[in-house]
């Protein structure tokens, strides 16, 4: 069939989502120089899709009726030979006839294929390894450890073995031969279900692009339920999307896909109280620049301010001469920032023992914030959560496992202290946060808390006002000859007593908007302030993002901290 040469749009100069129409949850993805593979597991299709246009061609239109592709996974193409995996085997096929042929069995089932000239790439989760095979043989060839603990996918190119963990929202590049890790990057969206390498002219570099799936809720109007006609229920969704990478080997860091994200912080005046206030001065903590964050512009919102910096960080200030009793008003700030994500991929081996904590940080050790380091149930968590370990990076991942074990989230309608939430065994952010400070600095860790929201994770809501459920505080952990890593709080206890993906240990999504590194997020203060009184007292706060556009860190520059 001849595609008409008018009323269909070119593809765009950068690569956009795709979204494949008639699928349900496509596993595996591979690529030629045309088209984008991959399987539906519900239907048992094999797609072809044009990455141009999204046209979706079934290729196996006549083999449906056998099933033998459904709940097919891990889809790869080498020269004209597709490899995929059923259950615990692996099969191969001709493109032309796909005619499957049996290429080994595993004990395990299996989640990803890929082929390097003569060698076979089989994941396993249940097993824990990568398995290789000869392509001509089907011998073993040996193992080496899965990177993540989900499932994962497979891929390879020129510089290594690709792996896509579903679990941790991280793809990682492997030595093909010894599988030590030569990078690590997030993912920009959860769940993903494949990779490929798609090169449509040799002239121009190969786009990596991820396949996502999962269920996603929606309100469904039943005509049927005349009394509650609106239900929350699940839908499938699965779509392509291209995976920007930008490594700092020297750092060793990857930044990813990145998102152009106005926020918006605007205090509404609502007294509780009729109280009069002179002199006012009201500092709001700024947007940070940091390696994976930058502010393009701040703007006012109801009232002027001047902008001060506060330990290397930027504060508005709004000064009022008086607000008087039951005063209504709006005021904050507007700022444009460039959000990535941000991975390290460092080992224990890269740490030197030898190194210290320079004594500017050394405060970072002490209880400065109700964190019951003085408590006997405190010290003793401390020495259990650390065990014998002495290197700084698996200290830091026993101590954040140790909580995960013992706490489980829910808020409460206040923060308590670590003591509180260890004993009740569960915990909202910040006592997360509370109990990592306490036991990692009880150990010799110096670490700090950095918030103070999410956007929320829909890219796909284009310059619409999304506003977050709640506000968020994660952590940054020391480690000397190295700096400062991120680690998330609680997102990544999600597996009742493990294994727990490391995802956001060392790393951070795009959507952590990091506001006041070490400072207050918001001080008030007056000439005549009555004792006890504060600023919930006079106003509650609402806070906006707007997804503006997607942004790849290879051609922008993120200013360093």
């Amino acid at each position: 069939m001849s595609t008409p040469e008018h009323g269909f749009p070119k593809q765009p100069s950068q690569p956009s989502t795709i979204r494949p129409i008639g699928v349900y949850a496509l596993s595996g993805l591979a690529a030629d120089g045309k088209h984008l593979f991959s399987i539906d597991t519900l239907r048992g299709y094999l797609v072809a899709v044009d990455p141009g246009t999204n046209n979706t061609v079934i290729l196996n239109p006549h083999q449906l009726e056998d099933k033998e592709w459904i709940n097919a996974v891990g889809l790869s193409l080498w020269q004209d030979t597709f490899w995929f995996a059923r259950d615990q085997e692996v099969f191969w096929c001709d493109r032309d006839t796909l005619k499957t042929t049996l290429f080994t069995r595993l004990p395990y089932p299996i989640a990803g294929v890929a082929v390097w000239e003569n060698t076979v790439y089989v994941s396993c989760q249940k097993s824990g390894y990568i398995h290789r095979f000869d392509r001509s043989t089907g011998e073993p060839l040996g193992k080496f450890p899965q990177p993540g603990v989900g499932p994962e996918t497979l891929a390879t190119n020129e510089d290594g073995l690709w792996v896509c963990d579903q679990a941790e929202q991280t793809v990682y590049c492997l030595d093909r031969t010894t599988g030590n890790i030569q990078l690590s990057t997030l993912t920009p969206h959860s769940s993903p279900t494949g990779i490929a390498f798609y090169q449509a002219d040799p002239d121009q570099a190969a786009i990596c692009y991820i396949v996502y799936a999962y269920e996603e809720p929606y309100i469904r109007d039943n005509p049927n339920n005349a009394e509650s006609p609106h239900e929350l229920t699940f839908r499938d969704l699965t779509f392509i999307h291209p995976l920007y990478l930008h490594p700092n080997p020297t750092e060793q860091y990857t930044l990813s896909n990145g998102y152009l994200v106005e926020m918006s912080y605007v205090e509404e005046l609502v007294p509780l109280e009729a109280v009069t206030l002179n002199n006012v001065e009201w500092r709001m903590a700024l947007p940070a620049n940091t390696l994976r964050q930058r502010v393009r512009q701040v703007e006012p919102i109801g009232h002027p301010f001047t902008i001060e910096e506060q330990n290397g960080q930027q504060v508005a200030v709004f000064q009022f001469d008086q607000i008087q009793p039951f005063q209504g008003g709006l005021f904050g700030w507007k700022a444009l920032v460039e959000m990535y994500s941000i991975k390290y991929y460092l080992t224990p081996d890269d740490v030197d023992g030898e190194q210290t904590l320079p004594t500017e940080l050394q405060h970072y050790l002490i209880d400065d914030d109700e964190l019951d380091m003085d408590k006997a149930a405190i010290q003793q968590a401390a020495r259990e959560g650390a065990g014998t370990e002495t290197n700084g990076l698996r200290k830091m991942l026993r101590i954040r496992n140790y909580v995960y074990d013992r706490l489980s989230y829910g808020i409460q309608p206040t923060i308590d202290t670590p003591e509180v939430a260890l004993v009740r065994g569960t915990g909202s952010c910040g006592e997360y946060v509370g109990l990592l400070l306490a036991l990692a600095r009880l150990n010799g860790i110096a670490c700090r808390t950095i918030g103070r929201y999410k956007c929320p994770p829909h890219p796909e809501f284009r310059h619409l006002p999304l506003e977050p459920d709640f506000n968020h505080v994660w952590l940054e952990f020391y480690i000397p000859g190295i700096g400062w890593l991120p680690m998330e709080s609680n997102v990544d206890d999600v597996i009742e007593r493990g294994p727990y993906p490391q995802r956001f240990f060392m790393g951070l999504s795009w959507y952590h908007m990091e506001i006041g590194k070490e400072i207050p997020f918001a001080k008030m203060r007056a000439d005549d302030k009555p004792d006890n009184f504060s600023m919930r007292d006079l106003a509650i706060n609402h806070i906006r993002f707007r997804i503006l556009d997607e942004l790849n860190p290879a051609k922008t520059t993120v200013n360093p901290e």
